[in-house]
């Protein structure tokens, strides 16, 4: 099969979906791999490094999409990459659909075949999504972190805190693979931390973090009054295929106090805070009610040398079993296919869009 990896077009993103070494794998199992040139620049992988593996180096995005039977991409098509796009290809990639309706249709009526990383599910787990998570987790803190700094619009303060002086109070909403990740970070800088979770496997693990974390079952009144408390907010809720819930709503956010910090990594899913909207690393923050809004879309295309080399190695086995022709028969690959046929086929994500129009409607 011919395999392509474009360049990244989303603001601000690095990152590339396979290292050289992947597509050498590839390569040695007998695929054609065709690479962008730059896809791998801002990870620190030059083209010289994926042509010393087999791939074969192509000068844009209409060479690559041309001759590629499967896409292979980080982030979900902008409008340089749908123009190329065709019946008939496989794309692979992060999609998040469900708050973006717009993308669903236009992918349907191209005709192709999409797949979601966030939609391949293997006994509840996530295996793709579950790197990046990770790293978004702890993006979230650091970013947050800095944002309490003064010239950053916050309160001044440090969340760990100094002998003698008051620590910061970070609130995460979701302990799942983000939500753990960005506990274990604010906890390990001496914040005060409570992990809200509907599973007790969950909040048992949280309080194992330290004396530091509070661990509680997210009812409607102690989110109310924790969020009045902190002093920042990770958003780090999912639903697979549907749109984030709102568990804060707007009157809950006009009571956080002026410089606080909300960071909402669900936002690729609609956001889990009613305030918050899409932002980009070129303009990555905006301020609502006196609270820093902290909400972009692809947080761990900050890092792109870290996030790639965990990507690829997450990514590499699903890529060779999507190769085969039988792919089909894979339970987890079938069930990660959004859109087929000039159809939205995933239930969860078709159901999701259909009440959308009524659900706007309605706000």
């Amino acid at each position: 099969m011919r395999i392509g990896i474009p360049r990244e077009r989303k603001p601000m993103e690095g990152r590339v979906a396979l290292v050289p070494e992947a597509c050498g794998d590839l390569v040695r199992d007998g695929h054609e791999v065709l690479v962008e040139s730059g896809a791998g620049e801002a990870s620190g992988y030059p083209d010289a490094a994926y042509e010393a593996a087999g791939a074969r180096l192509v000068p844009d995005a209409a060479a690559l999409y041309g001759a590629a039977e499967l896409v292979v991409k980080v982030k979900e098509p902008v409008e340089e990459d749908l123009h190329h796009l065709r019946r008939g290809h496989l794309l692979f990639c992060f999609l998040h659909l469900a708050a973006m309706p717009e993308l669903a249709e236009r992918l349907r009526a191209i005709g192709l075949t999409a797949l979601g990383f966030e939609t391949v599910a293997v006994d509840g787990r996530l295996p793709l999504l579950a790197p990046m998570s990770q790293v978004a987790g702890r993006i979230a803190v650091q970013v947050g972190s800095t944002l309490l700094h003064l010239p950053q619009g916050g309160r001044g303060l440090l969340l760990g805190g100094l002998p003698g002086t008051e620590r910061g109070h970070v609130v995460v909403l979701g302990a799942g693979t983000v939500g753990g990740a960005a506990a274990a970070m604010a906890a390990a800088m001496g914040a005060l931390v409570t992990v809200f979770d509907r599973k007790p496997e969950r909040l048992e693990a949280m309080r194992a973090l330290g004396p530091n974390v509070t661990a509680l079952y997210p009812y409607r009144d102690a989110v109310a009054a924790a969020v009045r408390e902190a002093d920042l907010l990770v958003g780090a809720v999912l639903v697979p295929a549907r749109r984030t819930p709102h568990l804060v709503s707007e009157a809950m956010v006009r009571t956080m106090r002026p410089g606080s910090v909300i960071a909402d990594v669900s936002v690729d899913q609609g956001g889990c805070v009613e305030t918050t909207r899409p932002t980009d690393w070129e303009r990555p923050t905006y301020v609502e009610h006196g609270v820093v809004h902290f909400a972009v879309t692809n947080m761990p295309g900050a890092v792109p040398r870290s996030a790639t080399q965990a990507l690829s190695a997450a990514l590499l086995p699903w890529v060779r079993r999507l190769a085969r022709p039988d792919w089909r028969d894979d339970p987890a690959l079938a069930g990660a296919v959004n859109v087929a046929g000039g159809k939205i086929v995933h239930p969860a994500l078709r159901e999701e869009l259909a009440a959308a129009p009524a659900a706007a409607g309605s706000a």
